[in-house]
């Protein structure tokens, strides 16, 4: 129940739920393939109200198989419009891999794609959102990211540098940073029309305001939360 462990646990969960309440404003407007990028222990396939909805699990293949294990030892079953898509970039391109995999590029679709950015190269973060400005009008996709610890606080940038620390321990080191406005310009120059991005004030208000335990996200800002549409 540490201060800073609770204010990212909460920040997660509101990630999700965010990302999720887009899909579903996607699914409305007639989308029905979702691609979830690192997928990780990502539970919402196994949860999905849509049923003509396909998903698409990316992630590297030793995590996909360790997942996969846990699945069957969980008795939890697999549905059938799940498509995992185990791809080694140093092997095979995400275009490459999605089409592989039976992914419409002629079609919209919805990427899901949390608690990857800060991890990534430019470079990197680049090539994706290429693959996704390459489907057609309708497509989205919904990640977070971290911002510069320069543009932070005394306060915050404590925090985050605690928490820096602790993710280089485990092996998976910060290495990308925007503001505001570098995303917003990124994202124009790669193709989106549109741009939205919300804070820890704006998830508070979706998600965590009259609760009766006092949850909510604090001023230290954990991170934004970005959705682009093609």
């Amino acid at each position: 129940m540490h201060t800073v462990a609770r204010d990212f646990r909460a920040f997660m969960a509101a990630r999700s739920r965010y990302a999720e309440d887009r899909l579903a404003e996607a699914v409305g407007n007639g989308v029905g393939q979702c691609v979830i990028l690192g997928a990780g222990l990502d539970t919402f396939a196994y949860r999905n109200p849509f049923p003509e909805l396909r998903v698409f699990e990316v992630d590297f293949p030793a995590t996909q198989e360790w997942k996969r294990d846990l699945l069957k030892t969980a008795g939890i079953t697999v549905p059938p419009n799940l498509i995992f898509v185990p791809l080694d970039f140093e092997h095979k391109s995400l275009g490459e891999g999605l089409a592989e995999a039976g992914l419409d590029f002629s079609r919209p679709a919805f990427f899901s794609w949390l608690g990857v950015v800060p991890y990534l190269t430019l470079e990197a973060f680049r090539a994706t959102v290429s693959v996704v400005t390459r489907l057609p009008g309708g497509t989205t996709v919904c990640f977070d990211y971290a911002f510069s610890p320069e543009s932070l606080s005394p306060a915050r940038r404590a925090v985050f540098k605690a928490l820096s620390e602790r993710v280089a321990a485990a092996g998976e080191p910060f290495r990308l940073f925007f503001t505001r406005e570098q995303l917003e310009r990124e994202l124009r120059d790669a193709g989106f029309q549109s741009i939205e991005q919300v804070d820890s004030d704006d998830l508070n208000a979706l998600y965590f305001a009259d609760r009766k335990d006092g949850l909510r996200l604090s001023d230290s800002k954990l991170g934004m939360i970005a959705t682009a549409h093609v």
